[in-house]
């Protein structure tokens, strides 16, 4: 008997060697890597979006966006080395380099002190094309993260000059949020010329992009004074999108030693900080859009592209439900939304400086015209609706005052007419928001190709990174 175990054993052994040996010989190094970023995204944000694409096909239940099909699935934490709750510079050190950093570092070490090596950057010392595209502006914390190191995530001047300097292939998505500085006459636009970069500004200098085209920086034809794309729910046939920047990232990059094109989409987590859900919505599913670009390049080689989508943090502490709505939900309401929070606030701003619009009655009008509440056939409000209203307007003109922390824990700084419709709009379709800021829970990951099984878990940010360069064939080091 004790000889009948012992060969058996030796049989498993040899087995298992043989499968690893055959693994190792025939699984595939990630030529291709995408890695998208949905800045605030948490598991919520999904759902909700994808409760509204199914309520746009009209019928119950979810519509599954293109990511949220990928095989594999998992969890990562988000803390910063100094704070539990973190911030989108040391979430994005994290996810570039693999290392833990402080609150607004970039890329850089705790102490502010060393520089850290991003995966983008390693990727380009290994002979692969590198493209970073983001949303908003591309000197903005996450993008900055890629390319970047420096002590503060508002030192946007100095870090658009490292831009050129990193010597990456394509940048895409936004302007630059500040590229003049004071004491020094020097355009960020124009370093990043000087340094090699063709610059395009319009739809036709970006569609006049071709294969073989090098050091290219493709800013919107349509950016905000912040230097972001517009919201989704804002932009017109005219606004290029950012799946039209991951398109052109694939064409532009493609060659026989493979890329790495990172993909942020920053502006759900400004939605999300403003509690504008059906924004928010807009931009998930942009993201969404996005990644079937690069799913459509996985589809032609399969064996030899990783994407993978996740988040920095999640924001607002979004949640699917309501306590006036108990277990019912009205996602079909959110369509009555005609645009952003900003935009509407810009608007109501600008129209309530004219004296004869200064009145409860053109406000209520304004609420039926943009949200859909109220009027012969809009959404119903409450008696209890209407005062918070009511209540809000007065505060927008200046005629009732609240002490600051009420007035904050109610619009949280946000024009309150505007943060009190998109409340009422959110809770009547069964949302709801806990914070005007980041919040701590793990966020979702997922992967899809060469490698993706690493992905499978729950684990740290830092991880990640890591993952995707193990997937490439290579390690990230401390600098």
């Amino acid at each position: 008997m004790k000889i009948i175990i012992k060969t058996n054993i030796v049989l498993l052994i040899c087995v298992f060697l043989l499968s690893s040996f055959f693994y190792s010989a025939t699984a595939q190094q990630a030529k291709y890597v995408f890695f998208f970023i949905g800045d605030g995204m948490g598991l919520a944000h999904i759902a909700a979006s994808e409760a509204y694409l199914s309520t746009s096909q009209g019928k119950p239940g979810i519509e599954k966006m293109s990511f949220s099909e990928f095989p594999v699935t998992g969890f990562s934490t988000t803390h910063a080395s100094n704070r539990f709750i973190t911030g989108s510079a040391a979430a994005g050190t994290a996810l570039s380099t693999g290392y833990k950093t402080s609150i607004n570092t970039i890329a850089m070490d705790s102490a502010k002190l060393k520089p850290l090596t991003s995966i983008a950057e390693r990727a380009k010392t290994e002979g692969f094309k590198v493209g970073i595209i983001s949303s908003v502006s591309i000197d903005h914390a996450t993008p900055a993260c890629f390319y970047a190191h420096q002590p503060e995530r508002n030192m946007y001047y100095e870090i658009a000059l490292e831009l050129p300097k990193s010597g990456f292939d394509f940048f895409g998505g936004g302007s630059f949020h500040s590229p003049f500085d004071d004491e020094n006459g020097v355009s960020a636009f124009d370093f990043a010329k000087q340094m090699g970069y063709n610059i395009t500004r319009s739809r036709e200098e970006f569609e006049n992009l071709k294969t073989g085209d090098e050091k290219v920086y493709a800013t919107g034809n349509v950016v905000e004074l912040s230097g972001a794309l517009r919201y989704v729910i804002d932009q017109t046939d005219n606004d290029l999108l950012l799946e039209e920047f991951v398109a052109k990232a694939i064409e532009l990059l493609d060659n026989e030693k493979g890329f790495f094109v990172m993909c942020e989409e920053g502006k759900i987590d400004w939605a999300s900080h403003g509690k504008d859900a059906v924004t928010m919505i807009h931009n998930v599913i942009s993201l969404s859009k996005s990644v079937e670009e690069a799913i459509d390049f996985y589809n032609e080689h399969p064996n030899e592209t990783l994407i993978v989508v996740t988040a920095d943090h999640e924001t607002g502490g979004l949640t699917m439900g309501h306590a006036l709505t108990g277990y019912n939900s009205n996602f079909e309401i959110l369509h009555a939304q005609k645009i952003s929070a900003q935009t509407f606030t810009l608007l109501a701003d600008s129209l309530f400086e004219i004296n004869r619009n200064q009145n409860m009655g053109f406000a209520m009008q304004l609420m039926e015209d943009y949200f859909g509440l109220g009027g012969v056939s809009g959404i119903p409000l409450s008696e209890y609706e209407k005062t918070m209203l009511e209540d809000a307007y007065l505060i927008s003109i200046g005629k009732m005052e609240l002490n600051e922390d009420e007035k904050y824990l109610r619009y949280g700084g946000y024009f309150p007419l505007t943060a009190t419709a998109i409340q009422i709009l959110n809770n009547k379709a069964g949302i709801s928001w806990t914070s005007w800021s980041h919040t701590g829970i793990p966020v979702p990951v997922f992967a899809i190709g060469a490698g993706s099984e690493m992905f499978n878990g729950y684990y740290d940010n830092t991880d990640i990174p890591k993952k995707i360069a193990k997937a490439m064939g290579f390690e990230l080091t401390f600098q």
